[in-house]
């Protein structure tokens, strides 16, 4: 390959990157996605059919870097509001643990407030439920729990300075900290240095919310609205803890005090009645940036895309070297491999003894063995390499970004339960190609073995989410409901492509296959199967690696993950690596008179999995998750997501060297 072709390619694929971002950050609003539309906002009297003036404030689910339990906001005993308000649910937010509810906080457009109070809890010494409560308070805390606040359909932020000049704007803030003896203090309390009290409890119940907004600069509602109208860009807290004064009129408090909100170390040091107030401030700014942009400030403040640049970069000189092995070990030794046996070949019988790859011709399509096992991994496999296709190019035009919640995994698991027919296709040629006949057992295990073993690993997950009550929980509806989808859509489809494939002529080899098995030699080192396997994996894992490190901080440590304009091609760079790596060990096997390529080809790029465990391991070293039940839900988890990744990574090489030794074989003449 050229060094003009190789630059033109280089420069054509950043441009596609630049198109995806691009595409990726666009205006939500110009897709004219439900719930994505801007809305717009006027004072109280000036609310119509097209402007409103109330905000609403909605509170999600609690979570931590410690702990995989989230929770729901009533888990702690804050100040709550009736949930029949409580917005409509997609199933991808269902599955994540999302659980959206109104708050008690009142907002109106341009209207400031000062200490408004919101509610007073009130705890008895010798009252069991109000230790309870308090116990929860203090658990929370000392895991470092995060509110998750959502106003027009944008995360309430908390910015804070990291050092002397950058500010880091986190997507939630704690409920409060907890600082230990003799340690140094931790996140909240290493950021507000007056909290240094050891032992002791912070509770942060007083928020200044400041909500800049953008004037409108339309003039359909008339001149008033143009001059006090506009849309919301941000919403920023800073959270404070305040141990409130009552007031004279005794309905409110007062936030005047200096002293913080504490909590004794246990219900022995509590007074007989004990009371925490809650208040907040409101403050509105305006602002010239637009409306469109307004999720800038926070992807911005989160340095991925160098780092990004530097995985793509990376992966692009591994897909090049392997590209270029291949084309000049393969092609290169392969023509003159085809060459050298047509020649030979044209001489007359007995003129030669068949050596190479060509020596094991009459075994190299002989059946595997757990044949219907293979068939129906490829068939599951091509299921997920399908909807992952179809997921990620949605995602890089925007249609799934961090604005439309749970829209990734609604997607992903309709396209995996819509896309039954080509897994059942597959899976039935594959199987018929090895003369099996058992076309019933086939269908049922490519419909319901994979796709089994994962609703049973995320059952006994949902068992242990229950039983700490956490907001992670599928509801029992639910886990019904995707049943159904399962059995109802997922499995006929299934049978339908099955139909079809069985329908289809046998896929015909192109050579005949002996009777007798030949005797395979003793092969070598690296071109043994264990070595060989383990081998393949480690170009295809150098590939993701990094891009891995950021979808691993998005799925456990609450960070947004925005960048679907990199991951689709990583992606693609990941489907190359795997196909080019499997074929180039694929052909070392066969030159080395080793005929059983059909598992090898599947588990030398599905071998790239075992290298991603390996790596949730170190990742899981290098976080502060602690716990019996976070640990066995974190790996739960991860052995989901490393099966799937086995199905989809393996079945790449798998075809990739499917269809390299048909190739190969159907150019030489053999007798």
């Amino acid at each position: 390959m050229s060094s003009t072709t190789t630059a033109a390619i280089s420069g054509t694929a950043l441009h596609i990157i630049g198109i995806v971002i691009a595409l990726g950050a666009a205006p939500a609003w110009t897709f004219y996605l439900p719930g994505l539309a801007p809305v717009n906002y006027c004072p109280a009297d000036l609310a119509n059919s097209q402007c409103q003036s109330k905000i609403a404030l909605y509170v999600n689910r609690l979570d931590s870097d410690e702990s995989v339990l989230p929770y729901e906001y009533h888990h702690f005993d804050f100040c709550t509001t009736g949930e029949e308000l409580s917005p409509a649910e997609n199933l991808g937010q269902v599955v994540f643990g999302e659980r959206i509810r109104p708050s008690p906080y009142k907002i109106n457009f341009l209207e400031n407030r000062t200490c408004a109070f919101l509610c007073t809890k009130k705890y008895d010494k010798s009252d069991a439920s109000s230790q309870h409560r308090l116990d929860l308070l203090r658990k929370g805390m000392m895991k470092m729990y995060k509110h998750h606040w959502i106003v027009d359909n944008m995360p309430v932020t908390w910015c804070y300075l990291t050092d002397s000049t950058s500010y880091y704007c986190s997507m939630g803030f704690p409920m409060g900290c907890f600082t230990y003896q003799n340690q140094k203090p931790r996140g909240l309390c290493n950021i507000y240095p007056t909290f240094i009290k050891q032992n002791t409890f912070y509770l942060l119940n007083h928020v200044h919310l400041t909500i800049t907004y953008h004037k409108s600069e339309r003039e359909t509602w008339g001149s008033s609205f143009t001059q006090q109208g506009g849309r919301i860009i941000s919403v920023k807290v800073s959270p404070e803890s305040i141990r409130h004064r009552p007031s004279d009129d005794k309905t409110s408090v007062l936030c005047d005090s200096k002293e913080p909100m504490t909590l004794p170390m246990n219900n022995d040091e509590l007074p007989d009645t004990f009371e925490i107030s809650y208040t907040y401030d409101v403050t509105f700014q305006k602002t010239d940036q637009r409306w469109a942009s307004r999720w800038d400030y926070i992807l911005e403040s989160m340095p991925q895309t160098n780092i990004q640049w530097f995985s793509i970069l990376n992966s692009l000189v591994i897909v090049l070297f392997l590209t270029g092995m291949v084309a000049m070990i393969l092609l290169r030794n392969l023509h003159k491999d085809i060459a050298r046996y047509n020649q030979l070949d044209s001489c007359g019988e007995d003129a030669h003894e068949e050596f190479g790859w060509k020596l094991v011709h009459g075994d190299v399509f002989r059946p595997p063995q757990k044949g219907m096992l293979l068939a129906v991994f490829a068939g599951s496999g091509i299921q997920i390499l399908i909807m992952t296709l179809i997921t990620l190019f949605f995602a890089c035009l925007g249609f799934l970004s961090p604005a439309n919640r749970g829209a990734l995994m609604t997607c992903a698991m309709v396209l995996y339960v819509c896309l039954g027919t080509p897994a059942g296709y597959v899976s039935a040629r594959i199987y018929k190609s090895f003369g099996g006949i058992k076309w019933k057992s086939n269908v049922l295990l490519t419909s319901l073995l994979c796709p089994g073993i994962v609703f049973c690993i995320f059952f006994c997950l949902n068992l242990v989410l229950w039983a700490k009550e956490s907001s992670a929980a599928v509801p029992f509806t639910t886990l019904i409901a995707l049943l159904a989808l399962w059995f109802g859509i997922s499995l006929p489809l299934t049978f339908v492509g099955a139909y079809f494939g069985f329908k289809k002529r046998t896929l015909e080899n192109p050579v005949r296959t002996n009777q007798i098995p030949r005797q395979i030699p003793t092969q070598t080192l690296y071109t043994q199967a264990v070595p060989g396997i383990l081998m393949g994996g480690i170009l295809p894992f150098g590939c993701i690696f990094i891009q891995l490190f950021f979808i691993l901080n998005s799925i456990w440590s609450s960070q947004t993950y925005y960048m679907f304009g990199f991951l689709f091609l990583v992606f693609v760079i990941l489907v190359i690596t795997c196909s080019e790596t499997t074929i180039l060990l694929c052909y070392f096997h066969l030159c080395a008179e080793d005929y059983h390529w059909w598992w090898r080809a599947y588990l030398t790029s599905g071998s790239t999995a075992l290298y991603l465990f390996v790596y949730c391991i170190h990742y899981f070293t290098r976080i502060s998750i602690s716990g019996a039940a976070s640990t066995f839900l974190y790996f739960g988890y991860t052995s989901i997501m490393v099966f799937l990744f086995f199905l989809l990574t393996g079945t790449v090489g798998f075809f990739a060297c499917f269809w390299f030794v048909r190739k190969i074989y159907s150019v030489v003449k053999v007798d």
